[in-house]
């Protein structure tokens, strides 16, 4: 059969629904465990904030601290706040079949555990206590037993809580089936890029859902696309929000390589938004990735990359005006590069 045409507003659109960034969901635990789908990356302090605001109403400063969320050391073991459920999901679906590997994260996750016993404790003082040396606590983070909380100002602190019962195999699948649902359609590579997991694994989890599958053919090549996510793909496009502001890290615009092209066509803009060091905010305007954005306390500085209208600068304005940023004290100043 011939393969799917898909094109790039129609990508755009889909992510932009499955990711629910056209029109804001109502808050609830069911919206927020929505929003934390394909997980929230937090090691910008308070990014995982931000990105719930973009999707979700009335999200608050301590909004990461809802009943719904755990941290943990999630893909490429960056801080993700995701949804108490789903730990296993983000933590055994990234587990490696190298025994070595897999070996050492449980055997650490068991130290620390009978070391802490009930206890809680910063990350630098746990690992010094068990022996190990700078950062490689995380690592025990695969195993789903390895909690935090990081405030984003001093260390993690770090728990231990019981085993996920999941078999990390199943866990994996859901853990592919996830990031199809959100950044599809995609490839097996893409996926070995975002989750940090081998490519022969990433390659291995999508050849045991090809019944779930369907092939399609982007601007950029050709991809895979959730079987049950069709419908939507090739659905009517609802109005985009006219604005929102997306941190660093943000799901909708995390992506390597040529991904990159989908969502942000120019060179030029690439190296703006995906620098070498840490990335901007992207700056979202009637559904498209308009320029980037960074903030300074009170001060959100925009630097668009076209000339905006006077209803597109009001709409980015007033997204602007509502980020539940913590710590504020004073309105919210907007300064334009352009």
């Amino acid at each position: 059969m011939p393969l799917l045409e898909v094109t790039r507003p129609q990508i755009l659109a889909f992510r932009r629904r499955t990711g629910s960034l056209d029109e804001r969901l109502p808050m609830s635990a069911k919206s927020l465990r929505r929003a934390a789908w394909a997980g929230l990356q937090d090691s910008m302090p308070r990014a995982a904030v931000i990105s719930i605001h973009a999707r979700v109403h009335r999200a608050t400063p301590a909004i990461w601290e809802h009943s719904t969320f755990v941290q943990l050391w999630g893909p490429r073991y960056h801080d993700y706040v995701i949804a108490a459920q789903d730990v296993a999901i983000f933590s055994l679906g990234r587990l490696p079949a190298q025994i070595k590997t897999r070996d050492r994260a449980f055997t650490t996750a068991q130290r620390l555990h009978d070391y802490l016993e009930d206890r809680r404790m910063p990350h630098d003082e746990a690992e010094r206590a068990i022996g190990l040396g700078n950062n490689r606590l995380r690592y025990a983070a695969l195993t789903g037993r390895v909690l935090l909380r990081w405030d984003g100002s001093r260390q993690p602190i770090v728990w231990t809580a019981p085993p996920p019962a999941v078999d990390p195999s199943h866990a994996r699948l859901n853990l592919a089936r996830r990031f199809l649902h959100i950044f599809g359609p995609t490839t097996s590579t893409s996926f070995h890029q975002w989750a940090g997991i081998p490519r022969i694994e990433a390659e291995a989890a999508f050849q045991t859902l090809a019944a779930e599958l369907i092939a399609v053919r982007t601007p950029i090549g050709e991809a895979f696309l959730l079987a049950t996510d069709e419908a939507s793909l090739r659905a009517k496009p609802t109005p985009p929000a006219p604005a929102r502001l997306l941190p660093s890290g943000d799901a909708f615009f995390l992506a390597w390589g040529a991904d990159r092209a989908i969502l942000v066509p120019g060179p030029k803009q690439q190296s703006q938004l995906w620098t070498s060091r840490v990335w901007p905010g992207a700056l979202l305007v009637n559904g498209e990735i308009t320029g980037t954005w960074r903030r300074s306390a009170a001060v959100v500085s925009i630097d668009p990359w076209r000339a905006l209208s006077s209803s597109e600068r009001e709409a980015v304005e007033a997204e602007a005006a509502l980020l539940p940023l913590p710590g504020l004290k004073g309105r919210i100043t907007v300064l334009w590069s352009r």
